[in-house]
This record gives structure tokens, C-alpha cells and sequence, in this order.
């Protein structure tokens, strides 16, 4: 996720995963521990805490694993999902709402304060007209329409419905204040809602016991107020119903946020740093649960990167083939004379178009090969110190610096008592100034040790001279 958007607090088993071939294309997760997932052929997982029914299964049995939720919704392709703290809200790709779970306010919209099993249409109001988003309050419900018209239902205590009064309403009603206001985005926090016109107007109510309306005071508001009227046009805005926090996003990317951050009480917008209302969530509201709804979408686009580190030693798409050791490396020509100054002079120079299309190689091994030329597709080398050293070999051979200087970390993080007199003999051989010294400075720490082995005696004379000299020459024979 972008924006370092922190994952909900939610208590999910171990056992939990999505079916096997199910892609997720909008899951909703809340505290209260119960997880909708609608996946992007339009079916709906349930899973978590079901004490009022609010996975929609009919029973109240905990939920260990996703199951799919097919109760009254045959042949319906659900777009989007939202949950209350104890109820569940489902839009179908026709704009009807479905909702099911805890209805002591009448959060269902049912008409009734019976809780609901099974997912039930929510008729009323809402007959013939098409939804296009739903939100949960703690125990509220809104859906806004294509036309732009704001319903809600459920507990009204603080105002949060909107509709000018405090009274709990069992089935829809509509938001009357905001007629001829064309609602594009409207959000629910604990119990507030914020909403945003197409015209760029942020609009606040409910609860406001934290400021979370931006309103400059702390009185509750029955009916929608506008609100940051000083500012630019609005792009976004954002309020989550386990916190009494709000965000908002202008045009140019400023990023303000009120209510209640980390115990403060921002009566008023206050511009932030940030670059995404994400980041309000995650830094400043109590509990860090996120606001957006998460969406988990298939990503079949490569980066220019990913797609040459895929493409390394392809024989489908390669033009080029080295030979090294008996066995061949798939390689394209562009990109060698693109990366390396040593094959721009070689095609160049030599290479023709009737010249067979497979380069011999005999100077160094295949795994030193190959890594030089996965090297030039990925920037990355991963070799031991060992295989290091010919590569290092490679590099200076093909004035490579920056590979050379890949090599000689590999080297120094992979040194050992058995291998540092060996690697001090390649890094001499190399011109390695830094990597030698910090071999022979290793040698010296571990003398004792280092002058016991194979590596060390096996070395020409010329070579045991002149470390014994050096080594001589900085103290380490003192008794």
C-alpha cells in the first residue's frame, strides 16, 4: 500500500485465507473483527466475529475462514461492501444495497429493530433509485445515488443522518439540506458524516464532540454544514467509523486534517505535511485503522526493470547467445551495447550480421559469466566471495567500476580466517586498493590463525615476502 497506510486492527485467525483462484477487489476491514470481501467477479466473502449475524450465514457462529455469503443475492454481482461496528452493508453492480446483522437503531433499514440474518434489500426510499456508494457509522448506514441524493438510516442520536432532527430512523430517509447538492463522496466517522459535492464543497454533521466537523466549535450539527470554505476545491475526503478524526485533500495536494488526533481536539482544518489523507489514519488517529476500503487488484504491469530481469537469459526473445564452460546464456544485443562500453566497442568493431550469433567464451567461468551479464539486466550481483574474486577479475578486464565495487562489498562481507589470504592475493592481482588493504588489516587481526592455512602456504614466495614485510612494517610481530 501507498502512503504507508497501516492495516486495520483486526483479530483474524490464522486460518484465514481467500479461496483458491479468488482475486480481491474490495475488502472492508473494520475493528470490530468481521471482514467483508467482495471479490472481482462480484462474489462475497464473509468471515470473523458474527455474534449478530453479520457475515450474513443465518447463524451467529464465529467465522474461522471466508465463506461465501449466497443468501438472497443468486445472480447479484456485488461492487462494493462496508461495515458497521455489529452490521454489514453490500452495493450490487445495479445500485441496490443489502444489508444484514445488528438493527437495535434500525441500521438494517428494515423498518424494524429485529436483527437480520440472511442480507435483505434495502427498499423504502431507496425503490427504483440506483446507489452507487454505501458507508457504515458505528450504527448508522448512508448510501449516496447516481443523482447525486443522500440517504440515511439508523441510529441518529448526534445528528449524524443529517436529516435536521435526532431521531432514529428505520428505514431510509432522505438528507433534505442537501438538495440540488450533487454528493460525488461521502464518508462516516463514529457518528459523523462528511460528504463532498462534484462541485468540490466539503459538507460536515453528527457528532462533534471532538471537532471532528470542522467546524470551529464543538456543538453538534442535525443537518449538513459546509465547511473549509477558505480553502481551495476539494478532492477528497475521509472519515473512518472507529474514530472521531476527518481528512480532506485539496486540489493542489494539501492535505488537512481535524477532530481528534492523538488526543488533541482540532476544532478546525489544520494543513499537515502529508501527501495522502492515508497518512492521517495512520499517524494520528486512535486507532490506526485505515478509512479507505482496502482493494487488492490484479497488477499484470511490468516496470522497465522488471520486465528486463524477466527477459535475462530468455531464449524466446534473445538475439544473442555466449557459450561459456559448454553452456549457453541467452542475452539481446541493444542492451549490451546500451549497458557495457566493452560490447558497444566489440559490435562495433567486429560484430557483422553474417557473423554466427553465439561469442565463445574461454577466459572465465560460467557462474562469473552469467552474473556479469544477469548483472547488466538487473544491477544486482549475488555470488560467494569465491566466485567474487573472478568476477572482480571481469570487471577490472572490462573497466567496470561500479561492478567492481559490487564485488569487492561481496568480498569483505564473505571474508574469512580460511579464505582472507586468497582473497588479499586477488585483490592485489585486481588493483583493488580499498579491498586490499581491508584483507591484509584482517590477516593482521587474525595472524595466528591466517598463517595456519592451506591458502597461506600455497601462496608464491614473492607474495609471503612481501606480507610478512608489510606485516612487519605495522607491528604485528611485537611481543
Amino acid at each position: 500500500m501507498s502512503g504507508h497506510r497501516r492495516l486495520p486492527q483486526l483479530h483474524r485467525p490464522k486460518e484465514s485465507r481467500l479461496p483458491s483462484g479468488k482475486e480481491s477487489s474490495q475488502p472492508e476491514l473494520r475493528q470490530w473483527s468481521h471482514v467483508l470481501l467482495a471479490t472481482e467477479d462480484g462474489q462475497l466473502y464473509a468471515w470473523g466475529h458474527n455474534g449478530y449475524s453479520q457475515l450474513g450465514n443465518g447463524s451467529t457462529n464465529q467465522g474461522l475462514s471466508p465463506v461465501l455469503v449466497t443468501a438472497n443475492l443468486t445472480n447479484k454481482q456485488i461492487v462494493q461492501v462496508s461495515c458497521g461496528s455489529h452490521h454489514s452493508l453490500a452495493l450490487t453492480h445495479d445500485g441496490e444495497v443489502f444489508a444484514w446483522g445488528y438493527n437495535n437503531c434500525g441500521q438494517i433499514g428494515s423498518g424494524s429493530t429485529a436483527n437480520q440474518p440472511y442480507p435483505r434489500r434495502v427498499t423504502g426510499c431507496l425503490q427504483g433509485k440506483s446507489a452507487v456508494s454505501i458507508s457504515c457509522g458505528q450504527t448508522s448506514s448512508m448510501s449516496v445515488c447516481d443523482n447525486g441524493e443522500v440517504f440515511g438510516w439508523g441510529y441518529n442520536g448526534n445528528g449524524q443522518l443529517g436529516i435536521g432532527n435526532n431521531g432514529n430512523q428505520l428505514a431510509p430517509s432522505r438528507v433534505l439540506a442537501l438538495q440540488g447538492v450533487c454528493v460525488q463522496q461521502l464518508v462516516c466517522g463514529y457518528g459523523h458524516c462528511l460528504a463532498l459535492s462534484d462541485e468540490g464543497v466539503c459538507y460536515s454533521w453528527g457528532s462533534n464532540t471532538y471537532g471532528q466537523l470542522g467546524t470551529g466549535n464543538k456543538s453538534n450539527q442535525l443537518s449538513p454544514v459546509r465547511i473549509m470554505t477558505d480553502k481551495e476545491r476539494v478532492v477528497e475526503v475521509a472519515a473512518c467509523h472507529s474514530t472521531h478524526t476527518s481528512a480532506a485533500k485539496t486540489q493542489s495536494g494539501q492535505v488537512y486534517m481535524w477532530g481528534q488526533c492523538r488526543g488533541q481536539s482540532l476544532l478546525l482544518p489544520a494543513l499537515t505535511h502529508f501527501l495522502s489523507t492515508d497518512d492521517v489514519f495512520a499517524g494520528f488517529a486512535s486507532p490506526s485503522v485505515m478509512w479507505r476500503l482496502v482493494s487488492v487488484e490484479p497488477d499484470d504491469f511490468l516496470t522497465v526493470a522488471e520486465a528486463l530481469r524477466k527477459e535475462f537469459d530468455s531464449p524466446e526473445t534473445s538475439d544473442l547467445k555466449f557459450s561459456v564452460e559448454g553452456k549457453c546464456i541467452h542475452v539481446h544485443k541493444a542492451l549490451l551495447k546500451i549497458r557495457c562500453e566493452h560490447f558497444r566497442s566489440m559490435f562495433r568493431s567486429q560484430w557483422t550480421e553474417d557473423q554466427q550469433e553465439v561469442i565463445e567464451i574461454g577466459q572465465f567461468s560460467f557462474p562469473v559469466y552469467r552474473s556479469f551479464l544477469q548483472f547488466l539486466y538487473t544491477d544486482t550481483v549475488d555470488l560467494p566471495p569465491e566466485d567474487a574474486i573472478g568476477l572482480l577479475d571481469l570487471a577490472t578486464s572490462y573497466c567496470e567500476n561500479r561492478l567492481k565495487r559490487l564485488c569487492q562489498q561481496i568480498i569483505k562481507r564473505g571474508i574469512t580466517v580460511e579464505n582472507a589470504f586468497t582473497l588479499l592475493s586477488a585483490a592485489i592481482k585486481y588493483d583493488a586498493e580499498d579491498l586490499e588493504e581491508f584483507c591484509f588489516r584482517f590477516c593482521v587481526n587474525h595472524l595466528t590463525q591466517v598463517t595456519q592455512t592451506q591458502a597461506f602456504w600455497q601462496s608464491d614466495g614473492a607474495m609471503l615476502k612481501d606480507f610478512i614485510s608489510r606485516a612487519s612494517r605495522c607491528g604485528a610481530f611485537k611481543n
